[in-house]
């Protein structure tokens, strides 16, 4: 992305580029067909229960004039919105933390005052979103965005492992609660007696780890020895929101023979309940609101903006990172200036705004990943079989495939046609054991090739770009409005199990998370990391210089993580992230070689080592591979 502050030119350039692949957006989801689903329950069910349960929070903080038919129908009402108009489909909106620790902190000052009260909260927090929509404005025209360039590896893995870190600790946090009586319940009921309140915590526990851990083997079904090859699939796609349904079933096992309120379940008010839509008529309070409050909701306001900023900006950035290999441009500045405009929608009526949110956003481009994956996977599959039943030799075999690769590939209207990527090279063991058997160019069969194992090397990685999961996974928030009651019957312990669920599947492709675990390694197996697909790093960088970098930054998240305990002043957390952009340019270069912080990911460009004189790893790297799919 150009780095330019002419205002207007970043939002100029975003939309050349978006709107000159809009149609593709489109018609490549709706070719995809029924399979399209597989991705977009998974976000869905990735961007619903978090929404719960922050609307949950904002119910216990506001003394229910937010719940979460308020949360639920921001993230829907925005995403449909985004998914049609916004810049980058890959990018997932919702209701964020911080966004309620914000209202949070907006509804403990404004009960407290005469002037506004509980009655005229919502219509004050509508001025601070008008406020926060014409800050937004000025970012997105002055081309703030541009800055984005700056925040590279280290920023963006650092908060997605902060992230991780806080998802974490809220399913701690949930479970440790599920010992506990709750707020504002009746402290005398049968189910808060001691015995019950530990049965509670215990059942809980089985519960959130049961979802926990099926659904992380349930996203590994692809691999298992056992069951017929469409059910493996079907469990891969769709295992996570069936565990969730299958431990919601388990939940009500010991009904009848158990208090009533064990295990304990969602709370939210039905979307018909008295007064549930009082909200969106705000609107016409607004005038009541006095003008000092008004000039003062600038504060909040400032402080929203940035936040909003960064976080949205950095969903994006970790939705569209360089592993991806996304051929579509990017909409920093176009995105910030749509949200300007949904922060000012949602504020004048009555719901929390929603931003791009994390992990959300890089698990819904990984999910398409996968998608094409299985799509490229199936047509090489039956050229491969289709070539062998004619005896072609390796070399006719590859040459099949790879036009059979570029026949699925759609070529886009702003692409060079220089720009095209083909398939990984063959490996060195099956070229070596075609040239064992006597001649290269003789028929080649599944001893030498095999189908099943080796086309998952030769395909790169790929993301199926459009705009339709998006849209269908906002239309689904939007519809468990209404399916409240149902939502209602599943266990808050189930929730804490997601979110650690969440938590650990943002990991894998973090390189921040794999060099923690490459200093766990013992040094004697070491070797095995090299022996199996890996970064650069690995063989470019000492592993003195990767023990001190990832100190350093384990470090530094510490220092985040602890900023994020300290009441109100937690929200301002990404402040800590965007230091890391004079860290890098002024202490960093004092302490590691350029050429080192360029293979770890410090430097916003830098060459290829492997294209330098650098030993090649064991397997093709594809995310130097030219963008095309």
């Amino acid at each position: 992305m150009e780095e330019s502050f002419v205002p207007l030119r970043g939002i100029k350039n975003d939309l050349h580029g978006r709107l000159a692949c809009y149609k593709q957006d489109w018609t490549g989801g709706f070719r995809t067909g029924i399979r399209i689903l597989a991705p977009t329950t998974y976000i869905f069910f990735a961007s619903a229960i978090p929404v719960i349960s922050f609307g949950e929070q904002l119910e216990r903080n506001t003394d229910g004039v937010l719940t979460a038919v308020q949360t639920l129908a921001s993230t829907a009402l925005c995403g449909i919105i985004h998914s049609i108009v916004g810049g980058q489909p890959l990018l997932i909106l919702g209701v964020a933390e911080p966004t309620v620790l914000m209202y949070t902190f907006m509804f403990n000052f404004a009960k407290d005052r005469p002037d506004l009260g509980r009655n005229l909260f919502l219509a004050w927090t509508g001025w601070v979103c008008v406020w926060t929509a014409i800050l937004l404005f000025l970012l997105a025209i002055l081309g703030a965005c541009s800055i984005i360039n700056r925040f590279t590896r280290i920023a963006g893995e650092l908060f997605g492992l902060l992230i991780a870190m806080l998802f974490m600790q809220q399913a701690i946090k949930g479970l440790v609660d599920e010992f506990r009586i709750p707020e504002r319940e009746n402290r005398k009921a049968l189910e808060f007696v001691p015995s019950w309140r530990f049965a509670n915590g215990m059942f809980a526990i089985v519960l959130s780890f049961g979802l926990l851990l099926t659904a992380l083997r349930s996203r590994k079904a692809r691999s298992w020895r056992y069951g017929a090859g469409w059910l493996r699939g079907f469990i891969a796609d769709y295992g996570v929101p069936l565990m969730v349904l299958v431990w919601t079933g388990v939940s009500y096992i010991p009904y009848g023979s158990v208090p009533k309120g064990i295990p304990r379940r969602l709370f939210s008010p039905n979307p018909w309940s008295p007064g549930a839509y009082d909200n969106w008529t705000v609107i016409k309070d607004m005038a009541h609101v006095p003008l000092l409050y008004i000039i003062g909701a600038f504060i909040p306001a400032t402080m929203i903006a940035v936040l909003y900023y960064f976080d949205h900006s950095v969903a994006s950035q970790l939705a569209q990172q360089k592993e991806f290999n996304l051929r579509k441009p990017p909409s920093f500045h176009y995105d910030l200036l749509l949200l300007g405009f949904l922060t000012l929608l949602c504020g004048l009526i009555g719901i929390p705004p929603s931003n791009g949110v994390i992990p959300q956003s890089p698990m819904h481009t990984k999910s398409l990943a996968t998608l094409k994956h299985q799509l490229l996977r199936n047509r090489l599959v039956a050229t491969a079989r289709k070539s062998m039943s004619q005896n072609a030799s390796l070399s006719q075999l590859y040459s099949s495939m790879q036009d059979a690769y570029q026949q699925m590939q759609t070529p886009l209207v702003y692409q060079q046609p220089s720009v095209r990527r083909g398939l990984n090279e063959l490996k060195d063991s099956t070229v070596q054991l075609a040239s064992s058997m006597g001649n290269i160019d003789a028929p080649v069969d599944e001893t030498v090739f095999d189908i099943e194992k080796e086309i998952d090397d030769l395909l790169p990685i790929e993301v199926k770009e459009q705009r339709l999961s998006n849209l269908l996974q906002a239309a689904m928030v939007g519809a468990c409005v209404a399916a409240m009651p149902l939502l209602k019957k599943i266990p808050t312990s189930v929730l804490w199990g997601y979110f650690a669920f969440m938590a650990i599947e943002s990991l894998p492709g973090n390189q921040f998370w794999e060099r923690i675990l490459l200093l766990f390694t013992a040094p004697s197996r070491r070797y095995k990391v090299l022996e199996e697909y890996h970064t650069t790093f690995v063989e470019t960088v000492p592993f003195k210089t990767i023990a001190m970098f990832t100190l350093f930054q384990t470090t530094y998240l510490l220092v985040c993580f602890g900023i994020t305990w300290i009441p109100i002043a937690g929200v301002l957390f990404p402040l800590m992230i965007m230091l890391l952009v004079p860290v890098r340019q002024y202490i960093l270069p004092k302490l590691f070689k350029a050429r080192y912080r360029c293979c770890i990911g410090t430097r916003p460009k830098c060459r290829d080592p492997r294209r330098h004189g650098h030993k090649k790893p064991g397997r093709d790297q594809t995310s130097e591979q030219p963008e095309d799919h």
